[in-house]
Parts: C-alpha cells; sequence; structure tokens
C-alpha cells in the first residue's frame, strides 16, 4: 500500500504543484488590484474573500463578483486567473487519467488486492507457484475436494486463464516474478495457514531461489519443488527440501518396475489412479531382448541409467551427441523418424522402443514409422505438451509419459494420501508374489472400478467415537472397523494397506491389530465402504455395536447427562 501512495505522489506532484502557484498567484493578484465602489471609494478584497472567489472561478462554478462589483483592473485580472487555471486544471486532470492508466500502478493495486486476499484466508492453504500444466492440474485436484490455494506466476495470459476457470474455491493470484521475496511474502509464505510451498515453474533456477527463500522465511513449511537437473537437485536437498521431483527420474523408475515388477505396477496404476477411472491390467512389457531408446537427453539418460542393468539390450538413437553427450553403449547416428534409421538399430529384431525425444512431432512419427516396421512391438512415448493429448491418445502407445501430469500426480498423493508413498515405498521391498496376491485381493473386491483410496488419522477430528471407547478402557481392533454390521459375519469391501503407530509402519496389518489413539491406517476399496468405516469411527452408538457393547443413549441424550450429572 506504502508503494500506491508513493506512486501517487510522484507521479501528481507536478500538477499539484501547478495548481497550488496558479491559486497563489490569482489570490494575490485580487488582494492587490485595487476595487472602487459606487462613491468612487478604493476597497481591497481580503485573503478569504479572493481564495473563495478564486475556487468558484478556477472550476467555472461562476456566482458572479463578490463581495461587489469589481474593477475594470481586477475584472482583467480574473480573465487572466480563469485562462491559466482552466489550462493547469486540464493539465491535472490529464495527469490522473494517465496515473489511471499506468501499468505501474495497476501492478500496485493488483498486488495490494491480491495480499489482502491471501491475509483473509483462514483455512489452511497451499502456496503454487507456477501456473503451468503442472499447476493447473494441481489447482482443479486441490479445489474440487474444497482445499485452498494461492497461485503466482509470471505469465499474464496464465493468470488471466487461471482467473476464467470454474473452480470451487476462489484462487487468489498475481502475475509476477516468484524470484522476489516480497511477491513469496505478499503470497502468504509466512502465513500461518500456508501448509506447503510448491516450485513448479519450468525453471530449474527459479524453482531453487522459491525453496531457499521458503526454507530461510518460514522453516517449518513442507517445500515440494520440480527439478528435471540432477545437480539442481541435489543442491535443494542440500538445505532440506522437503521433496524434490523429477519427472524423468521417477518414470525411470516406474518403467523399471513395470519390466521387472508387473503386479507391483499395475498397483500403482490402480492405487494412482483418478476416482472412477476404469479398472484394467496394462500390457505386461517384454523384459529382456533388444529395446530401441530414441532421444539421449535428460529423459533418455535416466531411462538408460534405470535400464541398463536388466537383462536387456540397449540400442540408442540420438541426433546431437555434441549436445547431449555419447551414449556409452553401442547407437545410432540419428532421430529415429527414419525408417533407415531404425533398420540400423535393429528395429524388427526390438522387442520394445522408446521414443523419449523433446519433440512430440518427432516422438509420433517414430512411434508411427517403427509399428509399420514391427507390429509386436511394446511402444513407450514421451509427451511433452498437452494440446497434442489427442494426438497421443490416437497413436495408442502402451505407456505415455507426461512429465507435467507425473509431478502433479506424485505432489497430489503427497499432500492428500502421504501414507500411501510410504506404502509404496515398503511394497517395493516386497517379492512378485506378494504384489500379485494384493493385486488379486483388490480385483475380487472391485470388479470394474478402480479403488477408493483413504486414510484415517485416529484423533478427536477424525475418530471421537474410537477415542471415546479407548478412555472408556475399550481395545478396539482393525476387524471391528471392517466388520459389516447389516451382514454379520461379513467384512465390508476394503482392505488396510498401511498402519503406522509413531515411527511403525505395519504393511498389510492383521485385522487383530489394535487400533490406539494417535494411529493411522491407509485403506483401499469401495467407496460406500469408506462411509461405513467413517461412520463407526465418529458415531459412539455405530461403534458401540460393532465391538459388542450394549447400544449408548442417543445424542440427546448424552448432551443432557453431560450438562445434568444428575441424570447419569
Amino acid at each position: 500500500m506504502d508503494n500506491i501512495y508513493f506512486l501517487i505522489l510522484r507521479r501528481m506532484r507536478k500538477p499539484l504543484l501547478a495548481l497550488v502557484v496558479v491559486y497563489s498567484i490569482a489570490v494575490f493578484g485580487l488582494v492587490l488590484i485595487p476595487g472602487r465602489d459606487a462613491d468612487g471609494n478604493v476597497w481591497y478584497l481580503g485573503f478569504f474573500h479572493a481564495f473563495y472567489f478564486v475556487s468558484y472561478m478556477a472550476t467555472t462554478i461562476g456566482f458572479g463578483e463578490l463581495p461587489q462589483e469589481f474593477s475594470d483592473a481586477q475584472r482583467l485580472w480574473t480573465v487572466f486567473c480563469i485562462y491559466a487555471s482552466v489550462t493547469v486544471w486540464l493539465y491535472s486532470v490529464g495527469s490522473l487519467i494517465a496515473l489511471l492508466q499506468d501499468e505501474s500502478l495497476q501492478r500496485a493495486l493488483a498486488e495490494g488486492r491480491f495480499a489482502a486476499s491471501v491475509r483473509r484466508i483462514s483455512t489452511p492453504f497451499f502456496l503454487i507457484v507456477g501456473y503451468g500444466q503442472t499447476g493447473r492440474d494441481l489447482v482443479r485436484a486441490l479445489t474440487s475436494e474444497r482445499r485452498r490455494a494461492v497461485v503466482i506466476d509470471a505469465d499474464r495470459e496464465r493468470i488471466n486463464g487461471l482467473q476464467l476457470e470454474k473452480l470451487r474455491e476462489f484462487v487468489p493470484s498475481l502475475q509476477a516474478d516468484a524470484q522476489s521475496p516480497d511477491v513469496l511474502l505478499s503470497g502468504g509464505m509466512r502465513h500461518h495457514k500456508c501448509q506447503a510451498v510448491l516450485a513448479l515453474t519450468s525453471s530449474n533456477e527459479v524453482n531453487l531461489k522459491v525453496a531457499l527463500a521458503a526454507k530461510l522465511l518460514h522453516p517449518e513449511v513442507t517445500v515440494i519443488c520440480r527439478s528435471d537437473s540432477n545437480d539442481i537437485s541435489a543442491n535443494m536437498l542440500s538445505f532440506d527440501t522437503n521433496y524434490v521431483l523429477n519427472p524423468f527420474e521417477i518414470f525411470a523408475v516406474y518403467l523399471r518396475a513395470a519390466l521387472t515388477a508387473h503386479c507391483l505396477t499395475i498397483l500403482n496404476d490402480w492405487l494412482g489412479a483418478l476416482r472412477d477411472a476404469q479398472l484394467s491390467e496394462p500390457r505386461k512389457p517384454p523384459a529382456g531382448g533388444r529395446w530401441v531408446l530414441c532421444g539421449f537427453g535428460r529423459f533418455g539418460k535416466a531411462v538408460y541409467r534405470e535400464l541398463e542393468g536388466l537383462d536387456c539390450e540397449l540400442m540408442v538413437i540420438e541426433s546431437r551427441p555434441d549436445r547431449t553427450g555419447m551414449p556409452p553403449t553401442a547407437w545410432i547416428h540419428g532421430r529415429g523418424t527414419e525408417a533407415e534409421t531404425l533398420e540400423q538399430a535393429g528395429i524388427r529384431d526390438a522387442v520394445g522402443l522408446i521414443a523419449g525425444t523433446d519433440s512430440d512431432a518427432n516422438n509420433l512419427s517414430i512411434i508411427m514409422t517403427a509399428r509399420a516396421m514391427n507390429p509386436e512391438l511394446y511402444l513407450v512415448v514421451r509427451e511433452n505438451n498437452m494440446v497434442n493429448e489427442d494426438l497421443f491418445r490416437a497413436v495408442d502407445a502402451d505407456i505415455r509419459m507426461h512429465p507435467s501430469l507425473i509431478v502433479a500426480n506424485r505432489i497430489r498423493t503427497l499432500l492428500r494420501l502421504p501414507l500411501l508413498s510410504q506404502f509404496f515405498d515398503l511394497a517395493r521391498n516386497q517379492d512378485e508374489a506378494w504384489a500379485c496376491a494384493l493385486v488379486s485381493r483388490v480385483a475380487a473386491l472391485l470388479q470394474d472400478s478402480v479403488p477408493e483410496v483413504w486414510e484415517h488419522r485416529i484423533d478427536a477430528e477424525d475418530a471421537p467415537a474410537l477415542l471415546d471407547a479407548a478412555r472408556d478402557g475399550l481395545k478396539p481392533r482393525l476387524a471391528d472397523l471392517l466388520a459389516d454390521l447389516r451382514d454379520p459375519g461379513a467384512t465390508l469391501p476394503a482392505i488396510a494397506l498401511l498402519h503406522q503407530r509413531e515411527g511403525r509402519l505395519d504393511l498389510l496389518p492383521e485385522p487383530d491389530t489394535l487400533v490406539q489413539p494417535g494411529d493411522r491406517l491407509l485403506f483401499c476399496g469401495r467407496t460406500w465402504a469408506r462411509s461405513r468405516i467413517r461412520w463407526k469411527l465418529v458415531d459412539p452408538d455405530i461403534l458401540s455395536n460393532a465391538l459388542g457393547q450394549p447400544e449408548r443413549a442417543g445424542w440427546l441424550w448424552r448432551q443432557l447427562q453431560s450438562r445434568l450429572p444428575g441424570l447419569r
């Protein structure tokens, strides 16, 4: 706000001074020039009457000659004052109109409104820096769950696009350079309701500066950054950035798991899928044989590092080895879009192809050419821009890799289901038989649609009934939560995936596991099973029934008992 006042005073200084000078000269002139009354006596205007006359004369109101008729000399001076004051008023009004249209003032006003909107937020929110494809997907996901977000982006068109979006929550947004700490502070970086700062711009350097500012200005806040540079990622991790997400590394690990642990990959697809998606089993990629990798940039290198230790032969095609570096194995010079290059790479004997260049047109061309030469290929394609979504759907590759969606999905999981990430960390240490058995259990529960995945915290907000039962000396078990009260002996269509108590994590906890205050549980299953479990956690009567206890008094009676001890 101080900037706005300073800007207005600086721009309007000359017009205001001009007005003061003209008014002063006009007043002094009228005070000094004598007048004559009807009797020929000389009289002079006082300062008050002179200022009063100039005030309505300069604004062309024109009340006449007061307090009495002027002399010719006074009228001549008045003519001069009229033209001078009208000129300076035109100059002042023109300066004011120019000021209102000034881009600096508009930006200062926008920053003021943005900062005021953020200060008024009274619920937890996320500060998102960068409104590209990742930021847009994340804001849509958060607002669809009634969660608040604040957005900063340097691109005006993106901010204008955000303001036109039909979101369920109002999202304060600002077009500004997030490298400035003042901009981040106005976005609520130090706000007590700010839960996390997400640096998602396409510039690794900007994301690094945002992470640094967040850790220096608000060390307790969670910081999640996108980075596709190993050097920048290491730099971010050196000052304890909570999560650094490299989409190329994430996908490379996923592709390796797809080749070596098919069932774990299915679990990853099902549990991480969007709600209402269809339950399907992806085509299993061939683990051995020749794989052709087109493109040896950042993406190609990440994939190469993950696959080079597997039992497969890698053949790289790269058109600019002077920029990307020479592949450490056999490679072909070219783009991969020509049949001749693919022929040299042995595409007819290959089992898989990875089109991973930074050009969508080239990747689509590679896929179509290679498929014509070897229809049995397992195809992996990198999609760089969402505007080509329809084209990539039409080409129908076995795996589509989109960097922005990978980061958005990972962040959505971290924010919404932090236990799910820990579940997969533990699941990767299990063997394929364990993963296949869990896939069979999930498939038997759900049939067509993917499972609902949710968490429960056993605390006063999420599970008040269970806390009351624990205070009464009862010991609820996991089996009690999963029991179907409408069908005695049956269980709800849900699976407990993870149980956390303090620092201990139990994968697929047993039904006899005691559920105690402070625990956290991760479930997957049908949507209505989630409602039934939630019902038990918040309603003492339902929980008492599940624990085999006598039915408790109703809500109204309990309220009366709490206020009238004599009724107990």
